[in-house]
């Protein structure tokens, strides 16, 4: 069980260091349904102390789920478009300008709600970013 769990901090350290995401802290969350492992790749966003969901997979285990992950990682800056969000906090003044990639408009939405009450956000703008 030892060599499981050394493989899974292995695999979560390659992760967050493909990401490079400098002082943004990575959370990986697992849950457990049907037999199966889903993996959510959250991120906190330390300007406005907020966290995103990047991405999930799921797995047999959390090995398989992070195997996935590393290679989504890998690749997802070819594979997904990239889209910037500018919202706020309901109820708050400031204008947040938040970043994501999602194969599509609706995908990059709920990245930007995940974990959160939908009503506590109000979304300004989604804007598709050209391909650079």
């Amino acid at each position: 069980m030892d060599d499981i769990n050394l493989e899974v901090a292995r695999l979560q350290k390659e992760i967050e260091s493909y990401l490079n995401l400098g002082n943004t802290s990575i959370i990986f969350e697992y849950k457990e349904r049907n037999g199966h492992v889903k993996l959510y790749v959250i991120t906190i966003n330390p300007r406005h102390n907020q966290s995103f969901l990047f991405h999930s997979t799921e797995g047999i285990d959390k090995k398989d789920c992070l195997v996935k992950m590393l290679d989504y990682v890998k690749n997802y800056r070819t594979k997904e478009n990239s889209y910037t969000i500018q919202w706020t906090i309901t109820g708050e003044n400031e204008l947040h300008t938040s970043y994501f990639r999602a194969k599509d408009i609706l995908e990059a939405i709920e990245k930007l709600y995940y974990g959160r009450d939908p009503n506590s956000i109000t979304i300004y703008s989604v804007v598709l970013n050209p391909i650079s």
